[in-house]
C-alpha cells in the first residue's frame, strides 16, 4: 500500500472509533432519558392517586358542608329568602 492509502485507511479507523464512541455515548444518554421518564411517569401517577384521594376528600366535605349547612342555617335561609321576596315586590310594584 501507499503512504497516501495507508493515511487514508488509519484516517477510515479514526472515524469508524469515533463514531462508535458517539454510538455509546448516545446509548447512555437514552438509557438516563428511559430512566428519567419512567421516573416522571412513577410522580405523574403517584400526583393522580394523590388528586383522586383529594377529590374524594372534597367532596365527602362538601357533603358534610350542606348537612350542616341545612339543619344549622335553616331559619337565616328562610330569612335570606323573606327579604328576597319583599326586594321582588317592591320591584314589582315599581314596574306597575
Amino acid at each position: 500500500m501507499t503512504d497516501e492509502n495507508n493515511k487514508l485507511l488509519i484516517d477510515l479507523e479514526v472515524r469508524i472509533k469515533q463514531l462508535l464512541f458517539f454510538c455509546d455515548s448516545l446509548k447512555d444518554e437514552n438509557e438516563r432519558l428511559k430512566s428519567e421518564i419512567k421516573l416522571r411517569q412513577e410522580q405523574i401517577d403517584e400526583a393522580k392517586n394523590d388528586l383522586k384521594v383529594l377529590k374524594t376528600k372534597y367532596d365527602s366535605l362538601k357533603t358534610v358542608r350542606t348537612i350542616t349547612a341545612a339543619s344549622v342555617d335553616v331559619d337565616t335561609a328562610k330569612l335570606k329568602l323573606s327579604k328576597l321576596v319583599r326586594e321582588v315586590d317592591k320591584c314589582i310594584n315599581l314596574l306597575k
